[in-house]
């Protein structure tokens, strides 16, 4: 398999599509340095971007939010995200935007003399975890903690939060997981390495309180599915002695989708009727 900096098709950067192999950046680079940089991961369905405005509109609060002004309006990224698409020929698949701070006349903490750039890359990409699907994927607890929003702007999808979601995620692959579960800075039930999380108990949905987490859009999406349905969800503060007493538990990601869990550290938890559903049913809202 081939790597991602080696590959036929076409990357938008900067205004225009180029070479995929020709989409590089300076070793000096602000954003490789200091993690000045936030992105978006988003699935094409049918030629289609799901939320694709809903995703570009997120893209320039983060940027905001990490005081990095992106230069570029929603309409403008929309129109990147078609051009690569298209340019790839791709109908189903998986873009990512990512805005940074480049090279420029600051190579210390600040940074505000250097350009924000953009680039777009679309790729084909299957199931996020696997088979997990029918079965369901299993989970670590992170040793890591999700941090307070008086540390880091939480709600932004910024490159730095992601820091120990790859330490935790291949700690628990070492253990033979799929992903690992973080809990807050206060012991919460917080999230995935990538993805919200849901849970089930008497015919009811749980699902933490996005008050030091990404508020997914799919996250978003689903609730809004679940409510049409009649079925009650409680956003709330869930504790982790919680996990024992739940019955069914997914997750939720644009990269994920919707995806049930089977196994979370020593919990168990069946791939019910609810979890299923609620992934068939987002299934078909996606390529509606």
């Amino acid at each position: 398999m081939t790597g991602y900096d080696d590959r036929d098709g076409k990357i938008w950067m900067d205004g225009k599509l180029i070479e995929w192999r020709d989409a590089n950046v300076h070793i000096l680079t602000h954003g490789l340095h200091y993690a000045s940089s936030v992105f978006e991961g988003e699935r094409v369905y049918g030629g289609k971007i799901f939320l694709s405005r809903k995703h570009s509109e997120r893209l320039l609060k983060s940027g905001e939010m990490m005081d990095m002004p992106i230069p570029y309006t929603v309409d403008e990224i929309e129109a990147a995200k078609e051009a690569v698409v298209a340019a790839n020929g791709l109908t189903d698949a998986y873009v990512r935007v990512v805005a940074w701070r480049g090279s420029g006349e600051d190579m210390g903490v600040s940074s505000a003399r250097n350009p924000v750039r953009m680039a777009v890359a679309a790729w084909a990409w299957g199931d996020y975890y696997g088979d997990a699907k029918m079965k369901g994927a299993k989970l670590d607890i992170a040793k890591w903690k999700r941090p307070s929003p008086e540390t880091i702007p939480t709600a932004a999808k910024a490159a730095g939060l992601y820091m120990i979601c790859t330490m935790s995620k291949h700690a628990a692959e070492a253990k033979g997981c799929s992903d690992a579960l973080f809990m807050d800075y206060r012991g919460y039930v917080a999230e995935a390495t990538g993805a919200n999380i849901f849970f089930v108990k008497d015919g009811e949905v749980h699902t933490p309180l996005p008050d030091a987490i990404l508020n997914g859009l799919t996250r978003q999406t689903v609730i809004g599915m679940l409510e049409e349905k009649g079925i009650k969800v409680h956003v709330r503060h869930i504790m982790p002695e919680e996990l024992a007493d739940f019955e069914q538990c997914w997750l939720t990601g644009s990269a994920a989708e919707v995806t049930p869990v089977g196994q979370i550290g020593e919990h168990t938890f069946e791939v019910g009727d609810i979890a299923r559903d609620i992934a068939e049913s987002y299934e078909r809202l996606v390529r509606s």
